[in-house]
């Protein structure tokens, strides 16, 4: 017999990621409740919790507390079709022996195709000699190209082993790159299979052309890109942040790239968005994008695919594919 099984979000993101494809799918692996729980208050979604076995999660999941818990006592399995659960599961889940799944590297892999695309983007100069181009309107003195750009054994450094840390040295390994690695869980064997050379992250940070934040925003890791660690980067490196901008030192960044020493790409920034006055927007060296670089468009159809076949695998007694762990939760987003 299927699992009973809800969808528990925000009506846009059940929209924008479940599909009726999707829907179908689900619909051959468990028994689905009609509707979406956007809330856990009301008496609708009170007799929808009381039969449900697995929750399938997604951004703007209610928080499952002990109160909530206690209305839906046959649910045994939840599978996010996002990334982080910390904003939704609760102590009180583990407490209860609740199986948690998540997508989460689902949506790292376009994550690290973005970061992967700046980085060849900014070793060519893409961005500012595009604008130069345009405002010239004829080609430059190309064979006059400065030794500086091009991407032939630049150095990379990846800040942080994790999910899409991993997938951006995976995908650096055609290219002619030095990978640098520094993660404080990360052994230097563990680096070197992965393809990268473990460092600590003051020769990350003074070595690399171009440093790629990948660090889940933690108590200990607020601030960890700080005003030093930034003075100490080669003049015109490129400093990449996928993951979120309080990990950065934003002043200091905005004063570095003001001066022309360093260059940005910022998918995330503290606050966003930034206030209209800030000085990053203006400056020439720092690109901007709105938080684009997890999964959007069609790449939610992977996070779908990912969450059906976990719940499958459930259904059928199999171990998830992709479980959180309980006691690594104090070092993932």
């Amino acid at each position: 017999m299927s699992p009973r099984a809800a969808l528990a979000m925000s009506l846009d993101a059940a929209e924008a990621v479940i599909d009726a494809r999707a829907l179908a799918a689900f619909g051959e692996v468990c028994s689905l409740a009609p509707g979406v729980l956007e809330s856990f208050e009301d008496a609708q979604a009170r007799a929808v919790l009381a039969d449900v076995e697995v929750l399938i999660t997604g951004w703007g999941c209610p928080r499952l507390d002990a109160e909530v818990l206690a209305t839906a006592p046959r649910l045994r399995a939840i599978v996010h079709t996002a990334g982080s659960v910390h904003a939704h599961v609760t102590e009180a889940c583990w407490e209860q022996g609740i199986e948690v799944a998540s997508a989460a590297s689902a949506n790292a892999l376009p994550v690290a195709e973005y970061t992967v695309a700046m980085i060849m983007l900014t070793g060519k100069r893409v961005l500012e000699r595009a604008r130069d181009y345009r405002a010239a309107r004829r080609r430059d003195a190309w064979l006059s190209t400065p030794r500086s750009v091009g991407n032939f054994g630049r150095t990379v450094g990846i800040l942080s082993a994790s999910l899409i840390g991993r997938r951006v040295i995976e995908l650096l390994r055609p290219y002619d790159f030095r990978v640098l690695l520094h993660d404080p869980y990360v052994s230097a064997e563990e680096a070197a299979r992965l393809g990268a050379e473990a460092v600590g992250i003051g020769k990350l940070f003074s070595n690399a052309d171009v440093v790629s934040v990948h660090t889940p925003l933690l108590p200990e890791t607020r601030g960890l890109v700080s005003r030093d660690l930034i003075t100490s980067m080669r003049p015109d490196a490129v400093l990449i942040n996928t993951a979120r901008g309080a990990i950065v030192d934003q002043d200091a960044l905005a004063e570095a790239a003001v001066a022309g020493r360093i260059r940005a790409v910022l998918d995330v920034t503290d606050p966003e968005v930034l206030p209209a006055s800030h000085p990053l927007w203006d400056t020439d060296t720092v690109l901007i994008t709105p938080h684009l670089a997890g999964s959007q468009g069609n790449e939610w159809q992977r996070l779908a695919d990912l969450a059906v076949a976990e719940v499958g695998r459930w259904a059928s007694g199999e171990p998830f594919a992709h479980p959180v762990r309980r006691e690594r939760l104090d070092r993932t987003a």
